[in-house]
């Protein structure tokens, strides 16, 4: 890419912050970010854990091990993801993850002609095996795969979750930007299509739902001709009230902007 992946900017925010808070749209557990030790990162959200790779350069098994090993007596299963897939859906990750907690150690998604290691769930307790590889310098997450019970969705299984098929038809959230081009062509996508509704004093003659394109609550609220500030509140899909402008939004979610005293 010629730059760090984790801080190009995508919608007024970055790559980075923009993976790690989906991801903690999802989670009911911590959500990490596993880094090259010392390596800078762009702001993340508060709730978002730092963890150092201790070894740089040995791929993606060795973060693996990193980011499981830290997370071992805290959650039994982890969506894993790389930074540089901007188009990753809740719906996506919600599914991936079904695949592990019916049974499988890993949930591995084959989409887009290719297995995504960098798109799955994974169990925690495989932290020690992934260790091992990589004290074997054994580094492709296929030697993983040869130890571990995995569960292979192809296009048509994601595509048979109704909510997946309808609000991540392409499965691109597998999309990812390794080269200049891929990422000017996807950041010149559109946004995401989202509802949006004003209520209390800020209805001011807005009545009803109606779609915006918008790749943030802070993206949203402009749509609707407003500024996300100390006078507004947000509440995403109904129940999840934020004031964070960066808070990113994916096809399909809803956004109720409140006047703060009625927003808490």
């Amino acid at each position: 890419m010629g730059t760090p992946k984790a801080a190009l900017e995508w919608h007024g925010s970055t790559l980075l912050r923009r993976t790690a808070a989906i991801l903690a749209r999802v989670a009911d557990g911590p959500v990490l970010v596993v880094r090259a030790a010392g390596q800078e990162l762009p702001a993340l959200p508060p709730q978002v854990e730092v963890v150092d790779d201790p070894a740089e350069g040995l791929g993606p098994v060795q973060g693996l091990a990193a980011g499981l090993a830290a997370l071992t007596g805290r959650a039994d299963i982890a969506f894993v993801s790389s930074t540089d897939m901007p188009f990753l859906h809740p719906a996506f990750v919600r599914r991936v993850l079904r695949a592990a907690a019916e049974g499988a150690d890993v949930g591995l998604p084959l989409a887009h002609g290719y297995p995504q290691p960098l798109a799955a769930a994974y169990r925690v307790a495989l932290a020690p095996v992934a260790a091992r590889l990589v004290e074997q310098r054994r580094l492709r997450p296929a030697f993983l795969f040869e130890q571990t019970e995995v569960a292979r969705l192809d296009e048509a299984a994601l595509r048979a979750d109704p909510v997946l098929a309808a609000l991540d038809p392409g499965l691109d959230s597998v999309v990812n930007v390794n080269e200049p081009a891929d990422y000017q062509e996807a950041r010149a996508r559109p946004a995401p299509e989202v509802t949006v509704q004003r209520f209390g004093t800020l209805a001011n003659g807005h009545h009803g739902p109606h779609p915006v394109r918008a790749a943030t609550v802070a993206g949203a609220a402009a749509a609707t001709g407003l500024q996300l500030d100390r006078h507004v509140v947000a509440a995403l899909n109904g129940d999840q009230i934020t004031r964070d402008g960066e808070m990113p939004l994916a096809a399909g979610d809803t956004v109720f902007f409140l006047p703060a005293d009625a927003g808490g």
